[in-house]
């Protein structure tokens, strides 16, 4: 028969190593717990010794204060070991079989209490047994729980241990030895006087502070700024400082000798310090040299007007800002017709040259892109100058140089004409009679210079107020309105409407398409191609244009969002284009006219898109905004019960608070089921508040808190209705979203019990809850829809060249996001302005949303990560 204490050895046998491992970690558990007051007031006395505390403080301070800890440390280390238990093996093996699924370490130490006797109780018992020591297998240690924040509620131990990492990085150990001098006890005499010496170059630098004690050799270098420190122990006057890099000599007090000295380098000298394990070093001052900034090429312009300057700069520690200044050039101007008088003043343009977002900005070059169309200087020679600055506020300025200002240029001669009155209008209002003239002349004859009479109505209204300002004095409000008015007429000449550019492309798909089938030379076909590269990007600009002008007009349109999907198939028309001039080049014709033939579908269908009239949300959409609506209105009755709230500890400031909150109630826009509760409301509030009594008011609280009870629970019902409708069902993000309005369905439950037995402030933290539920659903939901998207959307189908996805959206530099759901596009950054100015703005307003405490913790996570990354 097998022995007990020989069968229960092998069976701990088996789990020696989780045990001992388990029985060291409630060792250290028991250590921490018992000992961290002792090591908390060791490591803090440390950090200030370290931090030379007690040099600049009295004598009976820093002795009490040694003392103090002295007599602290002898008591935590009592403390620790009357408290201290050696775990026993018992306890051990209770923690190891806790982790493990049926207690299987007591199990196999047990022994068979009743039905010993019977065969098929014994052979079950046994198999029992069997099957546990086989899940032995599986005891991994326990580890130790080491946390003692229920023993230091105020986290002493913190406190300390940042103590002593603060003298780890600003103190030093040598500062330790001087406590032996308190009291002149004359140990420090036989130490001898000691020294500590820092140099600290301007932060601008990014070099590291250096350590004197550490330098041997006799040179140190040392940027122009930099800040010197030596601090002296021991003895007064033991030790001196002579130094020449500073430029002020030092005063000389034999009486009173100081222990510690800061200074600046401002020059190149000699730092010496003077007695026992004295040293000398030659400094040598490293100037800083000011930054350069020069232009790296002429200005450049696109169809739109829009100019860009490249420029490089450089500088030894970086530059940090920079200013582009551009003024008239009036010598160089040609002075006739309009600019013959002497121009208005004008101010200088000063543009801040962008910096680079990332990497360094010790040498760069990058380019200045703004739009000097509408400037009366645009096209006239101005005078541009450059100028940088770095972190030392040392300033550069580029030799000024005369370049034309570049604008946008007006082919059609109408346009121009106008263009050209415009421009003599902005350089001096005197010249309002001749341009009256000129329009009058241009339009004597409109029917051989208009295309449509809208245009010379237009024209008409402009001329009639030049000319009856002639007679008054034009205000620069007027001027301004004139001017925006004839660029406006100017583009539409010029451009002319969607129908017109519609036209323009008709008839260039047509001509390539007939030229492919002659046969025409490669020469012909490449004009061609030319032509209707150029139609089709004009007819993009007109809808452009018509799409923002209607979106301004109705930004909340469901058509403006299908146009905005619209914008991004240029990039696809390209494409197109390109393959179809591909196929030309290589003489597959056939192939060529198919592929135009497609391409002139694709642009039929957007037609047939910009043409419809507006529609209808999706389910996805209609679900968000009833979820928005939801959130709105439980927001609103978090508030309302807020305020019960305060008025419950407040009744004297009832009356006072009773206009003004009614006032407030009937400015917010309330609809729907949440007007008629919330007037209930404010009937049981002016009835609580009325009565002096105080017994009416009893009862129109009760009643309140019933009717709050009442709106949260048609509030839950709404939501519990939506939840029926939402999209993205089988998806990750659909059941995500799903569980988290269910999460907010049961918070406002719980908030319509907690009104129910009016405890107000139990219903608020149920709402709070329930309100980050439904965000979270929100963002969940918002995901699933952009995957249902995504996936609905291949290239190459005629559902991406209409553009009338409804999720296109727009990245925050106003870019496309990109069709069918990609990331990415290959429109230009730049909507109008500075993209670095953009950037730079939304990297500040990423960092203050960061630090919003009150945002939710996901999302300043998601912040958090935005800003390591970029």
């Amino acid at each position: 028969m097998t022995d007990p204490k020989s069968e229960q050895k092998d069976i701990l046998a088996s789990i020696r190593v989780p045990l001992l491992l388990t029985r060291a970690g409630m060792v250290c558990e028991r250590v921490v717990r018992g000992f961290w007051p002792l090591w908390s007031v060791l490591i803090l006395t440390l950090g200030l010794l370290m931090l030379g505390v007690h040099d600049l403080v009295p004598f009976w301070l820093a002795a009490g204060f040694l003392g103090l800890a002295a007599f602290v440390a002898l008591w935590s280390l009592e403390r620790g070991i009357r408290a201290f238990r050696w775990p026993s093996e018992a306890g051990a093996l209770l923690r190891l079989d806790a982790t493990m699924a049926g207690s299987p370490i007591q199990a196999v130490l047990d022994d068979q209490a009743i039905g010993s006797q019977d065969a098929a109780s014994s052979a079950l018992w046994r198999a029992h047994q069997e099957r546990m020591r086989k899940k032995l297998a599986e005891a991994r240690a326990v580890e130790p729980d080491l946390r003692v924040s229920k023993s230091d509620p105020f986290a002493l131990r913190y406190f300390a241990l940042l103590v002593l990492l603060t003298a780890l990085l600003f103190g030093s150990v040598l500062r330790v030895q001087s406590v032996t001098a308190l009291g002149g006890t004359g140990i420090s005499q036989a130490t001898g006087p000691t020294w500590e010496g820092w140099m600290e170059p301007p932060s601008y630098t990014g070099l590291p502070t250096v350590y004197l004690n550490d330098i041997d050799g006799p040179m140190l270098a040392a940027p122009y700024g930099s800040k010197l420190t030596m601090r002296f122990y021991g003895e007064p006057g033991a030790l001196g400082l002579n130094e020449t890099v500073s430029g002020n000599p030092l005063p000389d007090d034999s009486e009173n000798p100081a222990t510690a000295f800061d200074l600046t380098v401002k020059q190149s000298g000699q730092v010496a310090v003077v007695g026992d394990n004295g040293r000398i070093w030659d400094v040598v001052m490293q100037g800083d040299a000011k930054p350069t900034v020069a232009r790296a090429g002429d200005f450049e312009a696109t169809y739109e007007g829009e100019a860009s300057l490249p420029f490089t700069a450089a500088d030894d520690y970086g530059v940090v800002a920079g200013v582009a200044r551009i003024e008239l050039a009036l010598g160089d101007v040609d002075r006739r017709y309009g600019l013959r008088i002497d121009p208005e003043p004008q101010e200088a343009l000063e543009i801040p040259l962008p910096m680079p977002i990332a990497g360094t900005r010790a040498e760069f070059t990058e380019t200045l892109i703004e739009n000097y169309s509408k400037h009366p200087w645009a096209n006239l020679p101005v005078t541009v100058s450059l100028s940088v600055e770095d972190a030392a506020r040392q300033v550069s300025f580029a030799e000024p140089e005369v370049l034309k200002l570049p604008g946008r240029r007006f082919f059609d001669p109408l346009a121009g004409a106008i263009i050209e009155q415009r421009q003599a209008l902005l350089w001096n209002r005197d010249n309002a009679k001749m341009i009256a003239q000129i329009l009058r002349a241009v339009s004597n004859d409109p029917k051989d210079v208009f295309r449509d009479d809208a245009q010379f109505d237009i024209l008409k209204t402009i001329l009639d107020r030049v000319e009856g300002y002639r007679t008054a004095s034009l205000s620069d409000e007027m001027v301004t309105e004139l001017a925006e008015d004839m660029w406006n007429l100017a583009l539409i000449l010029e451009e002319g409407d969607l129908e017109d550019a519609r036209e323009r492309l008709e008839r260039a798909q047509d001509r390539l398409a007939e030229a492919m089938k002659n046969g025409a030379s490669e020469q012909e076909i490449a004009e061609l191609m030319q032509e209707l590269r150029e139609a089709t990007d004009d007819y993009m600009r007109q809808l452009a244009r018509r799409n923002q002008q209607e979106r301004e007009q109705n930004p909340d349109s469901q058509q403006s969002q299908n146009q905005e999907g619209m914008e991004m198939s240029q990039n696809d028309l390209q494409a197109m284009m390109d393959r179809i001039q591909e196929l030309m080049e290589e003489g597959r014709m056939a192939e060529a006219q198919q592929a135009l033939e497609e391409l002139r579908q694709m642009m039929e269908n957007m037609q047939v898109t910009e043409g419809q009239g507006q529609g209808q949300q999706s389910p996805g959409e209609q679900a968000m905004d009833d979820l928005a609506e939801t959130l709105r209105e439980q927001q609103d009755l978090s508030d309302q019960a807020f305020r019960d709230l305060q008025e419950q500890f407040n009744p004297g400031q009832q009356n006072q608070g009773q206009q003004g909150q009614q006032g407030q109630q009937q400015g917010q826009g309330q609809s729907g089921q949440q007007n008629d509760g919330r007037g209930q409301d404010q009937q049981g509030q002016g009835q609580g508040e009325g009565d002096e009594e105080g017994q009416e008011g009893q009862g129109g609280q009760q009643s309140m808190e019933e009717t709050l009870a009442e709106r949260q629970r048609a509030l839950r019902n709404e939501l519990g209705r939506q939840q029926r409708n939402l999209p993205g069902e089988g998806t990750e993000a659909g059941e995500a979203a799903r569980d988290a309005l269910e999460r907010a369905e049961r918070s406002m439950e719980g908030a319509e019990d907690a009104l129910r037995e009016n405890d107000l402030a139990e219903a608020i933290d149920q709402q709070s809850d329930a309100m980050e539920a439904l965000r979270e659903g929100m963002r969940n939901l918002g995901e699933a829809m952009a995957q249902e998207q995504g996936q609905q959307g291949q290239p190459g189908e005629q559902g991406t060249a209409q553009g009338t996805e409804p999720g296109s959206q727009r990245d925050p530099l106003g870019r496309d996001s990109g069709s069918n759901g990609e990331i990415g596009t290959e429109e230009s950054l730049l909507q109008g302005e500075d993209v670095y100015r953009r950037a730079q703005e939304l990297l500040d307003e990423i960092r203050r949303r960061t630090g919003d405490t009150e945002r939710p913790e996901i999302e300043r996570e998601y912040l958090e990560r935005l800003l390591d990354r970029f």
